[in-house]
């Protein structure tokens, strides 16, 4: 490839990560304004700041799907090169549109000679397997409008369901997408319990069961799945939301509620800023193959 064109897609796919940045700043000021600050001591934000560590750690298993995905497609990719390439394209999703973040993996993976068809089929995967993955969470949702089926059983269920697509996702698309697949379970399960500690500090744990914690967790990821699946939402914004409100409304105070809802977008925010950071001050993106 022309030198001057991989220079210029790299930093083309660079530009877009750094576009992100302004866009995160401009909702972390928004909501800002929203929240009372002063409710909290320095224990629960010490919690926050660990939430947010946690969840820009649990970036790197997205990273990690999106290499078994490559894969899964016969491209030979370098790991870390797709964990930093990942990463620092990663923010672009809070630019309006939701597919930027996209744009700046396959910018940044032609520029390093990898395939751009596979780049864009893989982009295809990704939606489909973590739309699976978050779909399976409406079992543990269930309770909530199925009364009568208790939490365990919901669980049994679950773990079923996860356990027959697992096989099959490896029988017909072999073992990478298997564990791509189970990647993307780990990271929303992560991600919904993230949400859940933002809860139980914002509620003072009152009144916690196990039950409770398991509805806020799948509500959470099924209120993640519409962000995603909606198109032009950055990173789901406003879409997540207004789910979490609705799916969660009778069962806590809408004041607690929101503020926990503006809260874990500060934290999930952050987190991705954080894995940004990382990926953007560690090792090249010019050497994507093996």
């Amino acid at each position: 490839m022309n030198l001057s064109l991989k220079t210029g897609l790299h930093w083309a796919g660079t530009g877009l990560g750094l576009a992100g940045i302004v866009f995160v700043g401009i909702r972390l000021y928004l909501y800002s304004g929203d929240l009372d600050f002063q409710r909290f001591g320095f224990g629960a934000w010490i919690v926050f700041l660990t939430l947010a560590f946690i969840y820009g750690c649990a970036n790197f298993l997205l990273a990690a799907a999106w290499w078994n995905i490559l894969n899964m497609l016969q491209v030979r990719a370098d790991i870390s090169w797709s964990i930093r390439t990942y990463g620092v394209s990663q923010l672009a999703k809070y630019i309006p549109g939701n597919i930027f973040q996209f744009a700046g993996r396959q910018a940044l993976g032609v520029a390093s000679d990898l395939p751009g068809w596979a780049l864009a089929k893989s982009v295809f995967w990704e939606l489909a397997l973590i739309s699976l993955a978050g779909s399976l969470f409406a079992c543990l949702a269930a309770p909530s409008v199925i009364p009568e089926l208790a939490v365990f059983w919901a669980a049994i269920i679950f773990l079923c369901i996860i356990f027959i697509a697992s096989a099959g996702i490896k029988y017909i698309f072999g073992v990478s997408a298997a564990k791509a697949f189970g990647l993307y379970l780990f990271f929303l399960f992560v991600s919904g319990m993230v949400f859940v500690g933002t809860l139980l500090v914002v509620s003072g744990g009152e009144n916690i069961s196990l039950a409770f914690i398991v509805l806020c967790g799948s509500s959470y990821i099924l209120a993640w799945l519409a962000g995603l699946v909606t198109p032009g939402a950055p990173a789901g914004m406003g879409v997540r939301e207004v789910v979490i409100l609705f799916l969660l409304g009778a069962q806590l105070a809408e004041a607690d509620l929101l503020l926990a809802v503006l809260l874990n977008r500060i934290i999930t925010v952050a987190g991705d800023a954080g894995f940004f950071s990382w990926a953007s001050l560690t090792g090249s993106l010019t050497h994507g193959k093996d």
